[in-house]
C-alpha cells in the first residue's frame, strides 16, 4: 500500500508465510503513489461505443480499469490490517482476491502496451481511497467492496465487453469477460461474509452499511448482470430492491 515504486505496485512480493501474533489494528490514511501517476481532480468521461474505435480511448479507458484493480488489490490489504480482529478464513480469503486484482493489472498493463500506452501515461483518481477506508468493520467492508463495487463491476465488465466486441476488439472483449467471471467468487465471498456478520442478506441492512455518502446508486450499472450477480449469491428480491432504489426512496 505505501510503496512509491511502480514496479513493487505492478508485482509486489510474495505473501509473507506466517501470521502476525496478536497485531494491533492498522488504519492506513492514504496509499503511496509513484510520481509516474498524477491525480486527477476529476473524472475522464468514460467513452460512448462509437468513441472505443479510436485505440488511444479505448486504452484510456483501460488504464481506468488498471488503476480500479490497483486500489482493490491495495484495500484488501488495507482490510487486512484494519480489522486484526476478523477471522482467518476471512483474511485469507482477502489475500486471495488481493492476488487476482494484481493478475488484472498485469492483464490490462499487455494490454495498453498492444496499443502503444503504459500505467502512468493517463491522471488517475483515488476514488476508491476516498470511500472505502470509512469502512467501521469488516461487515461494512464486505458491504462497498465486495458486494457493492466489485458487484458493479459485474455490471460494467459485461457492458464493456459488448461494446469492444462490437468494435471487433475480441482481445479487449475477452479480458473483460475474464475478469467478469473472476470477479464473481469476489462478489459470493462478500455475499457470504456479508451474511455471516449480519445474520442475513437484507437490502436494507446492506444499504445501511455503506460509508456515507455512498449510495446503491453507484454501485450498480445499465444494466444489471443478474445472471452473475445470481450466481454471485445475490438473491432476485435483493437486486430488484437494488434495480428500483433510488435517491428519493431513501426513509421510505
Amino acid at each position: 500500500m505505501t510503496s512509491t515504486d511502480l514496479g513493487h505496485k505492478l508485482a509486489p512480493p510474495p505473501v509473507p508465510g506466517g501470521w502476525e501474533e496478536a497485531p494491533p489494528a492498522r488504519r492506513i490514511e492514504k496509499p503511496g503513489r509513484p510520481p509516474q501517476l498524477v491525480l486527477a481532480a476529476r473524472a475522464h468521461k468514460t467513452p460512448g461505443p462509437d468513441a472505443l474505435r479510436d485505440p488511444h480511448r479505448r486504452a484510456q479507458l483501460v488504464h481506468t480499469f488498471l488503476h480500479h484493480e490497483l486500489q482493490a488489490a491495495e484495500l484488501m490489504a488495507w482490510a487486512l490490517l484494519a480489522f486484526p480482529e476478523a477471522p482467518r478464513a476471512f483474511k485469507k480469503g482477502l489475500l486471495r482476491i488481493a492476488g487476482d486484482e494484481i493478475r488484472h493489472m498485469a492483464m490490462y498493463a499487455r494490454y495498453m502496451a498492444d496499443l502503444g500506452h503504459a500505467y502512468g501515461d493517463y491522471p488517475v483518481r483515488d476514488w476508491f481511497w476516498e470511500r472505502v477506508p470509512r469502512s467501521v468493520s469488516p461487515a461494512h467492508f464486505v458491504a462497498v467492496m465486495g458486494m457493492g463495487l466489485e458487484g458493479g463491476n459485474l455490471d460494467h465488465t459485461a457492458r464493456f465487453a459488448e461494446r469492444f466486441r462490437a468494435i471487433g476488439d475480441e482481445e479487449g472483449a475477452r479480458l473483460q469477460e475474464i475478469v467478469c467471471a473472476e470477479e464473481v467468487p469476489h462478489v459470493r465471498f462478500g455475499v457470504r461474509w456479508f451474511r455471516r456478520f449480519t445474520e442475513g442478506l437484507d437490502f436494507e441492512v446492506w444499504r445501511a452499511h455503506l460509508p456515507e455518502p455512498l449510495s446503491p446508486m453507484v454501485m450498480r450499472g445499465s444494466p444489471l448482470n443478474r445472471t452473475d450477480r445470481l450466481r454471485a449469491g445475490l438473491s432476485e428480491s435483493f437486486l430488484e430492491e437494488l434495480a428500483r432504489w433510488a435517491p428519493e426512496s431513501r426513509g421510505s
